[in-house]
């Protein structure tokens, strides 16, 4: 994308409401020019009808590099799913592993490779994942095996093995859920989390965030931490992106909200959106692809501009062609790391 084009796109990421593009979302998604759209299961039926409905998306924007972003992380979420697309484990198998002997952050990274695979076939270039909260105990199961582990080091170590499978197969990942969600009580989708910890009882949970700083994009967390700041969830907090996100943890990539139709935000649409980019948020996503809600986001957000759109371009320049793959070959190799873990879970 050159800078001129990328001028002219707006800070969000849309989703589309169904497997093909009608003609309204065409029309407005070429007006409001989005940096780039996320898929959901109800977008992904077949391999040849993702490809096209990735070809329209990218034709709607007149940009044939537009970023496409989906949810793959194995286990629980996982947008491509049988028949056509193979089943991956969760990440708590892989922190598992690794906890038995050193096969956990090999297999990690052989699994995101062929998840890169999966999704390069199809144009997508930005897999929402790895997961890197540490769930504590009382937190709710929204993240629980969506986690690798408990501990920073090994969710540190096998969320850098999970980044590299997805780089050397031509994908950005994106870590989630900065500075962490492993504390929180209820499900962000639902309502809003509060984490009463003191600042030093966080420090864990920010530790696997600081040692993968260095990643291109990273995903904030609906949750309202009463230590750094008592009024406002990470996303639309200025001193928590600040102090904690850029400032603590170091990260200086690309930070994009986690969707801003969840309900653990209040007020409209278009303002969530606006105070999520004020707070400094790079780029806003929102997925369920409901007309009258991106219509009001439009004309909310501005353009890409100054250091967000600084760290656009340097995320998409890590973005590389992938070397010849043996995915068989590949997949044999994961199945003989991760066989006995997954018969030891679901016994005889």
């Amino acid at each position: 994308m050159s800078d001129a084009e990328l001028a002219r796109r707006r800070a969000v990421v849309y989703g589309c409401a169904g497997p093909t593009l009608g003609a309204e979302e065409r029309a407005f998604f070429r007006a409001a020019r989005p940096l780039g759209f996320i898929l959901f299961g109800r977008n992904c039926r077949a391999p040849a009808q993702v490809r096209r409905l990735v070809d329209a998306l990218r034709d709607a924007v007149e940009d044939a590099d537009a970023p496409i972003l989906i949810d793959q992380e194995g286990g629980r979420v996982q947008r491509l799913g049988p028949p056509h697309w193979r089943r991956r484990p969760p990440a708590r198998l892989f922190g598992d592993l690794a906890r038995a002997d050193a096969a956990g952050a090999a297999a990690a990274r052989l699994a995101a490779r062929l998840i890169a695979a999966d999704l390069a076939c199809l144009g997508i270039t930005v897999n929402c994942a790895p997961v890197l909260d540490l769930p504590v105990a009382g937190s709710h199961g929204v993240i629980g095996d969506r986690a690798f582990a408990a501990d920073g080091a090994t969710v540190a170590a096998l969320g850098r093995a999970f980044c590299t499978g997805l780089l050397e197969g031509g994908v950005l990942p994106v870590i989630k859920h900065i500075p962490g969600h492993g504390r929180a009580r209820v499900d962000s989708h639902r309502e809003l989390p509060r984490v009463g910890e003191p600042v030093a009882a966080l420090a864990s949970d920010f530790a696997p965030f600081a040692a993968l700083n260095d990643m291109p994009l990273a995903m904030t967390a609906h949750v309202l931490y009463q230590a750094l700041d008592a009024a406002n969830p990470a996303t639309l907090s200025a001193a928590v992106i600040a102090r904690t996100v850029r400032g603590r943890i170091g990260f200086d990539g690309v930070l994009v909200s986690d969707d801003i139709s969840m309900n653990a935000l209040s007020g409209t649409v278009p303002r969530r959106a606006a105070r999520a980019l004020a707070a400094g948020c790079d780029v806003v996503l929102h997925g369920n692809g409901d007309m009258a809600e991106m219509t009001s986001i439009a004309e909310a957000v501005g353009t890409l501009a100054g250091p967000s759109a600084a760290r656009w371009r340097a995320a998409a320049a890590r973005r590389r062609t992938p070397r010849d793959f043996d995915a068989e070959a590949a997949e044999r190799s994961l199945r003989s790391l991760t066989r006995a873990r997954i018969a030891q879970a679901h016994g005889p």
